[in-house]
């Protein structure tokens, strides 16, 4: 089944603070003489432009506006942007800086009167330094002859690592509130009590589990926009490992946990924009069968009834489709009753069939897959589910072929012993011209063939599944 793609549209704005004192950032960006270069920012993958200005033949240039830039980590972009160096734009937003992009990597940036990126520098010097020595260690480790040398240089490593840590540690310390010690926070992770630190009990692990969601985020405030403005392996990263592997893997572990997060961003536009983007994007194409509810409750809480400046009306419209393509088959509720004519004209409804299992199979006979995959389901039907009282009820969804066609396919393939039901485009244009959704909507038919499985009460138990996986659930159903 082909993964189902969509592109969330946005306006190209920036949102800035709503401080006046403007930015003025003087730069010289040799060898470019008369040519534009770019500042941009990191918004998790992306990388807007905001603002250009044309070197002289200095190759000297200001960036200028009369309001103030959000904090976070920068870009300068070379002409023609096929190329960019980073900087730091926080409080101080007056600075100049001189770049040789031919020598960069050997001499960096200097940078006058700029704090942060004079402390950011010293911190990537120190970063460099310490993660070469360390790389050195692990060389030695991995030729080393003896377990007595083994066990130096893994403490040799250890000590290193923990003295990157005290060193990150002080740096925050000394510079409370900069947009510096706010990347290092957000990049540390919990370390757990000795107590906990090797658990020998599952009562230990839960602890220690416990321990590590509680303290995850701790000095991280939703709230501080620049980290919208830093790049994916940082923030996003980490909200990212968050929802993997910390948050419990069902729907109201994760609308919980994602409420709770834009509760604290809600004060912030630019945080709210950057998670409701991440959020929506993560789930308008669902992992797993269960993430339908959480990307329902999206849009029930959060686009339904709001509007925002950065999102455009394609863009609403994504979102408001597919949340109506998902609100009447969110795994474990009903299914919606199907009506119409079988190969004899005579109407089925889905809820007529009396089972303590329904796959419905929604396909097209003319659908390369479909004519792989509806035999194969036949003859699992045959040799297995029969027996166990399974039933199956197919819905043909015209396309290009005929009526004709389905009948032929049911002929050829022995499909008899099927509840087979046609869904003409006659059928779907008059349901939707009275104002009901079509089956394909209800049933969120982006490919075929579409798999359900049922349950006796016509309740979702698993949705677009594999040939594979049907029998796998279905086993596993009637065994537990």
């Amino acid at each position: 089944m082909k993964r189902i793609l969509f592109i969330i549209l946005l306006f190209p704005c920036f949102v800035a603070s709503a401080q006046t004192d403007g930015y003025e950032i003087h730069v010289t960006v040799k060898p470019f003489k008369n040519q534009y270069v770019y500042l941009g920012h990191y918004f998790g993958k992306q990388l807007p432009v905001i603002d250009s200005v044309k070197l002289n033949d200095n190759c000297e240039g200001v960036f200028k506006g009369s309001k103030k830039l959000g904090g976070g980590i920068y870009l300068i972009g070379y002409p023609g942007k096929n190329g960019f160096f980073e900087l730091l734009i926080d409080k101080n937003q007056k600075f100049s800086l001189v770049a040789d992009t031919s020598t960069l990597q050997n001499k960096g940036v200097h940078f006058i009167n700029s704090m942060d990126n004079d402390l950011f520098q010293i911190y990537q010097q120190a970063m460099a330094e310490k993660g070469k020595a360390i790389e050195e260690d692990k060389k030695k480790l991995a030729v080393a002859q003896t377990s007595t040398d083994s066990a130096h240089w893994k403490n040799e490593i250890n000590k290193k690592d923990k003295e990157i840590k005290q060193y990150r540690e002080e740096l925050i310390q000394k510079n409370p509130g900069t947009i510096l010690s706010t990347l290092l926070i957000t990049m540390q992770e919990p370390d757990l009590p000795p107590a906990l630190d090797n658990p020998k009990t599952k009562a230990d692990s839960i602890k220690a589990y416990h321990f590590i969601k509680e303290h995850f985020w701790d000095g991280v405030n939703f709230w501080d926009d620049r980290l919208a403005r830093t790049p994916s392996g940082l923030f996003e990263a980490k909200l990212d490992k968050y929802f993997e592997q910390i948050v419990s893997l069902n729907p109201d572990s994760v609308i919980h946990e994602m409420d709770w997060i834009l509760g604290y961003a809600s004060i912030s536009e630019e945080m709210t924009k950057f998670l409701l983007l991440k959020f929506v994007n993560r789930y308008l194409n669902q992992k797993y069968m269960w993430e339908d509810a959480v990307f329902v409750h999206l849009f029930e809480k959060y686009f339904s009834n709001q509007s925002y400046p950065w999102l455009s009306e394609a863009g609403k419209k994504t979102i408001t489709n597919r949340a109506y393509s998902l609100m009447k088959n969110i795994m474990g509720t009903a299914a919606m009753d199907i009506e119409l004519p079988d190969t004899a004209g005579t109407v089925r409804t889905l809820y007529s069939l009396n089972a303590p299992y329904v796959i419905v199979c929604f396909w097209d006979p003319l659908c390369g897959h479909c004519k792989e995959v509806v035999p194969k389901l036949d003859s699992m039907y045959q040799n297995k589910w029969k027996a166990e009282g399974i039933k199956i009820f197919a819905v043909a969804k015209e396309n290009d072929g005929t009526s004709e066609n389905w009948k032929q396919f049911i002929h050829e393939h022995s499909l008899q012993d099927w509840t087979n039901v046609y869904y003409s485009k006659e059928s779907e244009k008059a349901r939707v011209d009275n104002g009901i959704a079509g089956y394909s909507q209800l049933y969120d038919v982006q490919s075929f063939p579409t798999l359900y499985l049922l349950d006796k009460d016509k309740r979702i138990i698993a949705k677009r599944l594999t040939f594979d996986q049907i029998d796998e659930i279905l086993q596993l159903k009637i065994k537990g």
